[in-house]
């Protein structure tokens, strides 16, 4: 399944409806099918106007654009093929159980903490995508123009009938690329906002992929855009008052960022699917689970004096190896606003709980049941 350089320059809002909108037509991201706009199309018996035609296309010939996107190869995806039957059942509204009883594999707390995994993928790739911008943002600050007879030879180059006329090539080196796309940037008024149309409008006469054209002005900071591609500005040195409204949003998104990306406390079992033994614990950052796999991988995860973990635990992870244990989340701590929550001492007490639930010793588990004062 292709993905085009046009599904790469859309923004997340264009990927999800499955959609993008140009001068005259409505081009579907999945499979190219163009709509032309001003005509009225009839199917069964009901006519639709361009832009209710596209969505019923990307419903009927797609399905839904989760289907689709799902159906990509892994390496557009990043999923392993074990994660994305888990997201098809999700985005059936499958419940645990039946997901469970679907994939064969586990218990219900085990498709729990597929779940918690897939969330912490997701704000991984969170944080992926603000250092990706950042980094890109280092970049323009570090492309440094060529010289004005430098400059003006490319131009001449590759605007043979004038920069007012087309372009004659994109395949340019990085200081070529930066003084080609500078001067188009020049056919865009400042303090004016322009719709992702009026844009395409302006880029069509200068090269045929104008698309690419838009993305590559974007990536180098020359237009600024909305996240949802509504809106686009010419790049201008902001005065301090303007510069203040226009970081506000990204302010909020940042803090936002910050939120979802907190700790979570909770407790947690290893579980060993060979004998059915458990090993159950506890952490302040749920985050650091796979630390304790790592751990256990390397044969380090008991401290010379035993407390980290079950010595009993590690032996027979060497025994059985990785594949025979599972790491599940039983239960995430729920934080209190109250200033005198103690989230440490209410950890404790809810390790507890599920220590006299489980009953993870002798037999049963690798705890050592405490000796009551």
């Amino acid at each position: 399944m292709q993905v085009t350089d046009r599904f790469w320059s859309a923004s997340l809002e264009e990927i999800k409806r499955g959609y993008v909108e140009e001068q005259d037509h409505y081009v579907c991201l999945l499979c190219g099918e163009k709509i032309e706009k001003g005509i009225v199309y009839p199917e069964a018996g009901v006519f639709y106007e361009a832009g209710r035609y596209i969505r019923l296309h990307v419903e009927r010939a797609h399905r839904s654009v989760f289907e689709h996107l799902i159906r990509l190869d892994k390496k557009f995806t990043g999923l392993s093929d074990h994660q994305n039957g888990l997201l098809h059942l999700f985005y059936q509204g499958k419940s645990d159980r039946e997901v469970q009883a679907e994939m064969g594999i586990g218990s219900a707390s085990t498709i729990r903490n597929h779940r918690f995994a897939l969330k912490e993928k997701e704000r991984q790739a969170r944080v992926f995508l603000a250092m990706m911008e950042l980094l890109k943002e280092v970049g323009q600050q570090e492309r440094q123009p060529p010289s004005a007879s430098e400059s003006e030879k490319i131009l001449q180059k590759y605007f043979p009938d004038g920069t007012s006329g087309p372009l004659k090539t994109f395949a340019l080196k990085e200081k070529q690329r930066l003084v080609v796309l500078q001067e188009i940037a020049k056919r865009f008024q400042p303090d004016h906002f322009y719709s992702e149309k009026e844009v395409n409008q302006i880029l069509e006469p200068v090269y045929d992929d104008h698309v690419m054209i838009r993305r590559y002005l974007v990536e180098y900071g020359l237009l600024q855009r909305k996240p949802d591609g509504s809106q686009y500005w010419l790049e201008s040195e902001p005065t301090t008052e303007e510069e203040n409204g226009m970081n506000q949003s990204r302010r909020e998104e940042l803090k936002q960022l910050y939120k979802e990306s907190k700790t979570e406390a909770g407790v947690y079992q290893i579980k060993n699917t060979k004998n059915q033994k458990v090993f159950l614990g506890s952490t302040m950052n749920l985050k650091t689970l796979n630390g304790k796999r790592f751990s256990l991988n390397m044969g380090t995860s008991v401290s010379n004096r035993g407390t980290f973990m079950s010595k009993e635990l590690q032996e027979e992870w060497n025994e059985y190896g990785e594949g025979a244990f599972v790491i599940e989340v039983l239960e995430v701590l729920e934080q209190k606003e109250d200033p005198y929550f103690d989230a440490k001492d209410a950890l404790e007490k809810l390790e507890q709980k599920w220590l006299d639930k489980l009953q993870p010793y002798e037999e049963r588990g690798y705890n050592i049941k405490k000796e009551s004062k």
